[in-house]
């Protein structure tokens, strides 16, 4: 089959091939690919790879609000006017702090352009966060933030955040907290039948009453909640808040998100909060969850 192909490439025999396709019919080809078929398909030949830099190629792959996100990682207005989209798309999809916030963080799933928003808990309100007898902050290179909070024990537990002003492109949304029962350690990094050894010393208190994970939007005309007990030692867990809508890309949305356990007739300890992650619902499931944190 490589050589049949190969043929249809290199022929000298006076018929067409694919060496003779004009760049713009090889363009209005990339119009319908995503975008690591586009790349892929630019080391065809010239054709191909001169359209792959084609803005109107990459302009269908750029979520809505391109421009504003733009903004967003490089409090750069003109960038957009400077740069091919191909470099926007590219520049996009490595994750980016916010440029006025660097606890926050967004970047697009490369398969999709689907925009993906991810929040350090050093952003959120959490009780009791800088007293060492109940919290302790570890760096850690399983965090994109590298650095996790860890609590250690507390009666109260209470963590509050928001994302001001967001223009996400429309589509509906899940919010996650990624958590993580067990201190990590130098053993951390060591696995045993395919799960991390940590230190569950501390990890207590999560079985008595579950976790409630809430989220509402702009002037709370949407709401989410959610329980649940803590009980995956051993491994970063995502624990989905809820979902939310959005219509319009020019309208900016603020999301409020909330996790706790305030009932004090146990304490509860042994957990690792890393951050909050918001992602299309489509993407927010299996192996796509695996890719984007």
């Amino acid at each position: 089959m490589g050589a049949g192909f190969s043929d249809l490439l290199d022929r000298d025999d006076g018929r067409t091939t694919l060496g003779d396709v004009p760049e713009s019919c090889a363009a209005s080809i990339l119009v319908c690919l995503d975008p690591p078929e586009i790349c892929r398909l630019a080391g065809l030949n010239r054709a191909f790879r001169g359209a792959s830099w084609a803005d109107f190629v990459w302009e269908t792959k750029l979520p809505s609000n391109y421009k504003f996100l733009v903004e967003k990682v490089l409090g750069d207005k003109t960038t957009p006017e400077k740069s091919s989209r191909k470099e926007i798309y590219s520049r996009l999809c490595a994750p980016n702090c916010f440029a006025d916030d660097e606890n926050k963080m967004v970047w697009l799933e490369k398969s999709s352009g689907k925009v993906c928003v991810l929040v350090s808990y050093k952003a959120m309100r959490i009780t009791g966060i800088d007293d060492r007898r109940y919290w302790t902050h570890i760096p850690s290179d399983e965090s994109r933030f590298k650095q996790i909070a860890y609590l250690q024990q507390t009666w109260w537990l209470e963590v509050v955040g928001e994302l001001d002003d967001f223009h996400f492109p429309a589509g509906t949304y899940t919010l996650f907290f990624k958590l993580h029962l067990g201190k990590p350690s130098a053993a951390s990094k060591q696995f045993i039948g395919g799960r991390r050894v940590s230190s569950s010393d501390q990890v207590h208190g999560w079985d008595k009453k579950p976790v409630r994970f809430q989220l509402s939007t702009s002037n709370g005309r949407q709401t989410a909640s959610s329980e649940r007990y803590l009980a995956e030692q051993g491994s970063w867990a995502h624990y989905r808040a809820g979902e939310f809508t959005v219509d319009s890309p020019d309208v900016p949305t603020k999301i409020k998100f909330s996790m706790m356990q305030i009932d004090c007739t146990h304490t509860k300890g042994g957990l690792c909060l890393d951050s909050v992650l918001v992602c299309p619902k489509e993407l927010g499931d299996g192996v796509m969850m695996k890719q984007l944190v």
